[in-house]
């Protein structure tokens, strides 16, 4: 059997990891024979659990029929590529339409492939490794198109777009959501004593230790501009995003990097605001980060939105 496995596509020791969803369990056990060896599969046999294996895990690839009852393949599709945090999922329809106006209307709804049933298992085989080395690509291009070139964490344009989704999924399923705002103290009094070289080299050691502090894969840090930084915690309330940003505050002021500017060490002050509405998060943790300078600087403010 052909192996589909793509070095570097997927974290380590992770296979590529399929849905199969058909609402006859005959066609999914057919392609689970083929993709089984080399493959994670996933298997669903209505679009609203698929949807929500998409949500939840994230798969790499989609072969997906296209009459099923409820949400067909289409309304499937589309729903998927509506979201900022699904879209990239290479979506291929394997259906028993084979009319060249049915593979126009999947191809115009997201697809990125076509097959007609009953399928031949080598050629199935061969476009999904094709799907994988495109997402592949796609993803890396995307990844580096989305972090920020001198601390190494996400930019401001992925967490715009992170914020958008998960604020979404909060107020869908009111999961508590959580933004921390970080800001170095002084930065400037630093660069001016120092030369920007060294401020560089601190904003990457900043980013390095605020970085350490996040526990989760769907925890995002971003250099928010100059200075700043942001997280965004999904469902986590305020408490616990509390202890985030105490812990980062922590982290920080323990490398213990001297700051001549101000007779001391750098320290970052950080707002924190938490609600299951994501709009004005990130303005409250704003307000909060200007409390906890006008308090005196390192230190963890908090305001609820």
């Amino acid at each position: 059997m052909m192996h589909i496995a793509l070095p570097g596509h997927a974290p380590a020791g992770r296979r590529p990891r399929l849905l199969l969803v058909d609402d006859q369990p005959v066609n999914i056990q057919a392609l689970h024979r083929v993709f089984a060896t080399d493959c994670q599969v996933l298997m669903a046999t209505d679009g609203q659990r698929a949807l929500q294996l998409c949500r939840d895990r994230q798969p790499d690839v989609v072969l997906l029929d296209v009459q099923m009852p409820g949400m067909d393949g289409h309304e499937l599709c589309a729903e998927l590529k509506a979201d900022p945090l699904l879209r990239g999922i290479a979506v291929i329809f394997v259906t028993a339409q084979d009319h060249p106006d049915d593979e126009t209307r999947g191809l115009d709804a997201g697809a990125a492939d076509f097959i007609t049933k009953p399928f031949n298992p080598t050629v199935v085989r061969a476009r999904v490794r094709t799907q994988l080395t495109l997402k592949a690509q796609s993803d890396l291009l995307r990844e580096l198109a989305f972090v920020d070139g001198l601390t190494g964490v996400h930019n401001r344009r992925h967490f715009d777009e992170r914020l958008l989704a998960e604020s979404r999924r909060a107020q869908r399923t009111r999961a508590p959501l959580a933004v921390v705002l970080a800001d170095v103290d002084h930065f400037k009094r630093y660069n001016d004593a120092l030369g920007h070289l060294a401020g560089d080299d601190c904003l990457r050691r900043v980013a390095a230790a605020l970085r350490s502090c996040l526990r989760r894969p769907t925890d995002l840090l971003a250099r928010y501009g100059g200075e700043e930084f942001v997280c965004l915690l999904p469902d986590t309330d305020l408490a616990g995003a509390i202890g985030v940003a105490q812990l980062m505050e922590d982290t920080v002021r323990a490398l213990a990097l001297p700051h001549p500017g101000v007779e001391g060490c750098v320290t970052i002050s950080l707002g924190v605001s938490a609600g299951n509405q994501g709009t004005g998060l990130v303005e409250a943790a704003d307000r909060a980060m200007y409390l906890a300078k006008a308090a005196g600087r390192g230190r963890v403010s908090w305001v609820e939105s």
